[in-house]
């Protein structure tokens, strides 16, 4: 990827982009935290089996050396002693490598976490392409990693010699003392030796783990075309989705116009506001909302009330309050049970009348609305409590 490519990526890997990563098998890893870790165990278990590993060392060594004139020309024998000293130090030392096993395993994933991706094993061509290998000689990463090896060699070799140089005088006494006073002073210097080279190792190795995880971050990182694409991928197109969205609305409202005919009577308002009512004598519950809507679409309910001969009903109060406080297929609330009681009563006296069999109901005229759920009464609250501006240029 180009240079200016790079320099566009700007935004922060996105959680898809992360999971992308691990499931091919791309992590943060550390070596120099591993390698720093697994010698840091090392020197704990020398401390902790240090005693048994020179017991064993210095009764290896005193038996090996330790050989009769019998022993030396039968090659059987010999062979047994030399098997029975070197299996008393490997089980000597198989804690201390089971140990060591066991936190070579587990310090890889101290950065990174643990992770099996099959991706991983599978061969990758590209890296056989000798331009790549190439490039990638002179790239940023291979500089740094350059710098890292040039720095740790230079680390590890000032303090390797500055320990030699203290302790020159007493490897040279170690030629004249006794073997095992002289094995213990030898594995005590390397073990201080041993702790300084660790040392400046966990130093190298704290620079290192957070540059990993910054590297990590910024070799992830993504352009915001990107980031649009992902989300595009992820959340859909927003013009596909608002498409989508257009459709649905327009079947529910075909749907909802199917049911007009249906409806035993239509609240008007008359102009802006439009429900349609559908109840029985069989059906249980409370009367419900079949059809609603304002302006166009309210006249279009109304055209279809007249086509079908439904009656409809002038009462903009009650009319208001249903469209604001019934969805379509619900029931009515129970706080205006009173009102469109009183307009249901008026519809069957109405078809009682057309049939014949009763005289003409008198239109009602003021139904019981609680003022504060009509949206255009001053006592108006809506569901959250809040009394909103009245003059929002709302229907009337």
């Amino acid at each position: 990827m180009s240079d200016s490519s790079d320099a566009e990526k700007t935004e922060a890997a996105s959680p898809k982009r992360l999971e992308q990563a691990r499931e091919e098998g791309d992590i943060p890893r550390s070596r120099e935290v591993a390698t720093f870790t697994v010698l840091m165990a090392a020197g704990v278990g020398l401390w902790t089996f240090g005693d048994s590993l020179i017991r064993q060392l210095n009764s290896a060594l005193v038996s090996g050396l330790t050989l009769d004139q019998e022993q030396i020309f039968n090659s059987n024998v010999l062979l047994h002693r030399v098997a029975l000293d070197v299996s008393r130090v490997l089980i000597a030392c198989l804690p201390l490598g089971l140990a060591l096993m066991l936190v070579a395993v587990i310090s890889p994933i101290l950065i990174g976490g643990w992770l099996f991706s099959a991706k991983a094993f599978v061969p990758k061509f590209n890296k056989l392409n000798p331009i790549n290998g190439i490039s990638n000689m002179f790239s940023k990463n291979a500089l740094v990693e350059l710098f890292k090896a040039i720095a740790k060699a230079t680390v590890v070799g000032v303090v390797a010699w500055m320990v030699m140089m203290k302790q020159q005088d007493a490897v040279i006494g170690l030629a004249v003392e006794p073997l095992r006073l002289g094995t213990t002073h030898m594995l005590n210097m390397l073990g201080s030796s041993f702790l300084y080279i660790v040392g400046a190792l966990g130093l190298i190795a704290a620079i290192d783990a957070p540059y990993q995880l910054w590297h990590y971050a910024d070799k992830l990182k993504m352009t915001r075309q990107e980031v649009i694409q992902e989300s595009k991928e992820s959340d859909g197109n927003p013009q596909i989705k608002g498409k989508i969205r257009q459709l649905q609305r327009e079947m529910a409202k075909r749907r909802m116009m199917a049911d007009v005919p249906t409806a035993d009577v239509v609240v008007t308002n008359p102009t802006h506001y439009a429900v349609a009512l559908k109840y029985n004598d069989g059906m249980r519950g409370a009367p419900k909302v079949i059809a609603k809507g304002t302006d166009e679409t309210a006249a279009k309910i109304r055209e279809i009330a007249r086509e079908n001969k439904v009656i409809m009903l002038e009462a903009p109060a009650l009319a208001r309050a249903l469209y604001k406080h019934a969805e379509i297929g619900d029931e009515i609330p129970a706080t205006l049970y009173a009102a469109v009681a009183e307009v249901l009563a008026y519809v069957f006296q109405l078809r009682m009348y057309s049939k014949g069999g009763a005289p003409r109901p008198t239109e009602p005229k003021v139904l019981d609305v609680p003022p504060e759920l009509d949206p255009h009464n001053p006592a108006y609250v809506d569901k959250f409590g809040n009394k909103p501006n009245m003059n929002n240029g709302a229907p009337a």
